[in-house]
């Protein structure tokens, strides 16, 4: 199991062995002792998610607030999804800014977003499956949402629209009325950067 730390503090790619023979293949996609290595801390597993997605399908940006803000460990399950990731840290060196990450069922990369990150896919192939490892349980009233085509954030989706004209035909009716980074921080939404280190040094 190779670990790549991303350019976004704290968070990290996980590129896992794969065992293949003739009757298919093995993967070991999350290991706890390689995680608190890592990361110096355990994953609280609280919850486990799923999404299928048809190809072309944006999800995101989602985060929550904290405390207790969620934690995601995140991979690809069938398909293949363009995965993003964003620095909603306010005072991090990173703020506002966005790293990407591949993932498919050919290389088996897993994603990991602590604290304080914000996250988006957008789906490659039909019926992409992603699935995510949570932190904490969805919590009414603390998870939100930020444009997946807001220009201070400027994520470069894989679309030949530039206009942004196929990504919002294939967003759900929340996620395109979702606010702008600098309108979620003005309504005081955003952790600090300081406040986030500190809480993962707690676990």
């Amino acid at each position: 199991m190779i670990v790549r730390e991303l350019s976004l503090p704290g968070s990290f790619e996980v590129a896992p062995v794969q065992h293949l023979d003739d009757r298919g293949n093995f993967v070991e996609w999350f290991r706890e002792d390689v995680f608190r290595r890592v990361t110096g801390h355990d994953l609280r597993l609280a919850q486990a998610n799923c999404s299928v997605s048809s190809t072309g399908t944006v999800r995101g940006i989602h985060f929550a607030q904290l405390p207790p803000s969620q934690a995601k460990f995140v991979t690809c399950v069938h398909g293949a999804a363009f995965d993003v990731m964003v620095d909603l840290r306010a005072g991090s060196p990173t703020f506002g800014q966005w790293q990407s990450v591949f993932l498919d069922t050919r290389h088996r990369r897993a994603a990991y977003l602590p604290e304080g990150l914000g996250h988006a896919f957008m789906a490659l192939e039909d019926h992409t499956v992603i699935t995510y490892l949570c932190s904490t349980p969805h919590v009414p009233g603390r998870e939100h949402g930020i444009h997946p085509l807001d220009p201070q954030i400027g994520i470069e989706w894989p679309t030949e629209s530039p206009t942004g004209e196929a990504i919002r035909a294939r967003m759900s009716p929340k996620d395109d009325a979702a606010p702008t980074l600098a309108e979620v921080q003005e309504r005081g939404l955003l952790a600090t950067y300081e406040d986030c280190v500190a809480f993962a040094r707690s676990l």
